[in-house]
């Protein structure tokens, strides 16, 4: 690292990355950078604990080659990950973390500092809305082509000077900042984000077996109380009792075919008896699962 005010560096100090990754590239010493800090990395194939520091940079990887099993906690759980190409990561500012990992093809990845000076400029020209890093993070990881062809063309760039890493820093900034600002309160699953349908997808993909709040957290990047407080405010209803409503049409669905028993149909909405699908779609659709069928 060479000393450059605008980033959060001083987290770093210290910390001896060598033994986890081998830098092959940094736009510091290779372009002259000082906007924005490109790096690629080559990781070490298995790290059973590394304490990554907090810093208030905004931090983006991108994984270019690979295969790995990767684990990350921040609050006392670990969330697992495969990172294989095209896998974007966004570290969210001010909480450090701890990972572990074992990959089973080399992995490579590309890595952007965008410096907090920056961040914290941009959030105040999109009006000083508060940002919700968090959400952030989970609509990054969930997939953004435009940040993933960015931290690419970056990759790719062989010269030009720090306006050129000015002008992508303050892009960036702007695209991933606006995925973070906090809807109005009355907002909407349509509105609400990447995140959100990630976790609505899991819970249709998993209708037929166990699956915890905790779980569909882990998937989005949410501490659980953050993300039933986030998931209500986007839906209007709480994780278990939307995953129950989804589990009930299921149901419905399946009555309606006409080729299952109740017992059967209750199997496969992730029901542990007749008796629960029966309590369940009394309370959602008026009526018990015989009637339903009846009418």
């Amino acid at each position: 690292m060479c000393d450059v005010p605008d980033f959060d560096l001083e987290p770093y100090a210290g910390f001896d990355a060598n033994p986890y990754v081998e830098r092959t590239f940094s736009s510091w010493d290779r372009l002259g950078w000082r906007s924005l800090l490109l790096q690629r990395f080559q990781h070490t194939a298995r790290v059973e604990s590394v304490a990554l520091p907090a810093t208030e940079d905004l931090h983006l990887m991108l994984t270019v080659a690979g295969d790995a099993s990767m684990e990350t906690r921040t609050d006392g759980c670990w969330r697992p990950r495969r990172w294989i190409p095209g896998q974007l990561e966004m570290a969210v500012p001010g909480v450090a973390s701890v990972r572990r990992y074992r990959s089973v093809v080399p992995l490579r990845t590309l890595q952007v500092h965008i410096p907090y000076v920056t961040v914290a400029r941009t959030a105040e020209q999109l009006g000083g809305a508060r940002i919700d890093y968090e959400r952030m993070a989970a609509a990054v990881a969930s997939g953004d082509p435009l940040v993933e062809h960015t931290l690419r063309s970056l990759g790719a760039a062989g010269e030009g000077g720090d306006l050129y890493a000015e002008s992508a820093a303050t892009f960036l900034a702007v695209h991933v900042l606006t995925c973070g600002l906090r809807p109005p309160q009355e907002s909407r699953l349509g509105a609400e984000g990447p995140w959100v349908h990630k976790a609505v997808a899991m819970m249709r993909d998993r209708l037929g077996g166990p699956l915890t709040v905790a779980d569909v957290a882990a998937e989005v990047g949410f501490s659980v109380y953050h993300f039933i407080r986030v998931f209500k405010d986007a839906t209007g209803q709480t994780p278990h009792r939307y995953l129950t409503r989804l589990r009930v049409e299921e149901a419905q669905r399946l009555l309606r075919a006409d080729g299952l028993s109740v017992a059967q149909i209750a199997t496969r909405c992730g029901f542990g008896s007749p008796g629960s699908l029966s309590t369940a779609f009394l309370r959602h659709a008026g009526v018990r699962p015989s009637a339903y069928r009846n009418q």
